[in-house]
């Protein structure tokens, strides 16, 4: 029971990993957003603060120099220097713009600002004088950047982002496994079904597999020769199915037994096992196939060529054609059936995803199909296109 259990735990890591990585892909991304856009914000109205700071101060300036401005005016002919400070910078500008004094180390002014930025890291404050003192009507109070203020702000900013982040994607974690819970719930009991449904299905298509082999068509009309045909392609249909959930539920832990493996001897093998189903639709068969070997388990690659040559028949058209082309490191089975939207290509090998519901079956036998050739490094791209046909290449 704790050996069942393990395995369909097991099957659920791959589609639990994905919604999982899909959810946390999209919540990280809008987490990440929002703590820059928040961020920027904390900045920018640290910036703000720090120039509010500093107006005041230099307003505070601003008057002092004025006043200074005041006596040098009414003492102009005893004293001659202009007044300086040793906490600031200072200049003077007449009505036109025109510099009367400077001591600024940024001559560059904005007349248009009250205090702004200049390009060399020194803040400017531009004050109208009510008085033409020294027939001065603007007086710019200069003073370097403290930048301090960036680094306190930066520290901030990656601290509490950091610790934001980390409480995000936890809580974003427990979230994501509580919403799966129920999916979880869902694919255990999909998997029980599954293997309660395998288990039963043993003995009696067993049965009729055996009796459908045994049977002597010689002395058969043509009436019941069609109706055994009929019984033996509905059987090897389920005997598809029955594989691959035996696969599925019993045998993907067993321990490989590698070989190498005729691959022109076991798609001949295959093609002619599933004729009668092709024959049930008129399909024609092209069959191009060079000598090649694999080493592989073959049992394993049994499942991935009669699942593709079994879907390319179920999904073909009635008196559609079926291609095999085998090369030294490559497979290639096409059909000219129903196609595949683009769309949906990547998702086809999702397990117990199905994307044509006319037809039988869990979705699992692509799922099969990729898990056994990614164990063995196999590649596989699909091509298809809407009511022409689907082409599945293999390489090694």
């Amino acid at each position: 029971m704790s050996a069942s259990k393990s395995r369909a735990t097991n099957s659920l890591l791959k589609s639990e990993k994905k919604s999982l990585l899909r959810f946390l892909s999209l919540y990280t991304a809008i987490i990440l957003l929002m703590l820059v856009a928040l961020s920027f914000y904390y900045y920018k109205t640290q910036e703000k603060l720090m120039f509010a700071q500093e107006r005041a101060m230099l307003v505070k300036y601003a008057y002092i120099q004025t006043k200074r401005l005041k006596v040098l005016h009414h003492f102009f002919d005893e004293r001659t220097k202009y007044p300086r400070d040793s906490r600031f910078n200072s200049a003077i500008y007449d009505l036109e713009f025109v510099k009367i004094f400077s001591l600024l180390h940024n001559t560059k002014i904005n007349f248009n600002q009250e205090i702004y930025r200049t390009d060399n890291h020194y803040i400017h404050l531009v004050k109208r004088l009510d008085d033409f003192y020294l027939g001065a009507r603007y007086l710019i109070i200069e003073t370097k950047e403290d930048e301090s203020w960036k680094s306190d702000v930066w520290k901030n900013i990656i601290g509490y982002t950091l610790l934001s982040f980390f409480m995000f994607m936890l809580f974003g974690l427990l979230l994501a496994r509580m919403f799966l819970k129920p999916m979880r719930h869902a694919i255990m009991l999909l998997d029980r079904f599954i293997k309660d449904t395998t288990h039963e299905l043993n003995t009696p298509l067993s049965a009729i597999l055996a009796n459908i082999e045994m049977m002597d068509t010689d002395i058969m009309v043509d009436s019941n020769k069609n109706k055994l045909n009929r019984i033996s392609i509905a059987a090897k249909t389920v005997s598809v199915l029955y594989n691959d959930l035996t696969y599925l539920t019993l045998e993907k832990e067993k321990k490989n037994e590698d070989a190498w493996i005729d691959l022109k001897n076991l798609i001949e093998n295959r093609t002619e096992y599933f004729n009668i189903l092709a024959q049930s639709k008129k399909l024609s068969c092209n069959l191009d196939l060079q000598e090649a070997r694999l080493y592989a388990d073959k049992r394993k690659i049994t499942r991935v060529i009669d699942n593709l040559i079994s879907n390319a028949i179920k999904y073909n058209k009635r008196q559609g054609e079926i291609g095999i082309t085998l090369r030294t490191n490559r497979l290639v089975i096409w059909d000219t059936g129903i196609g595949i939207d683009e769309k949906k290509i990547p998702f086809i090998f999702d397990r117990y995803i199905r994307f044509n519901k006319s037809e039988g079956g869990f979705g699992v036998g692509l799922s099969i199909v990729k898990t056994i050739l990614d164990e063995y490094a196999i590649s596989i791209k699909v091509k298809s296109q809407i009511n022409e046909g689907t082409k599945m290449v293999l390489t090694w």
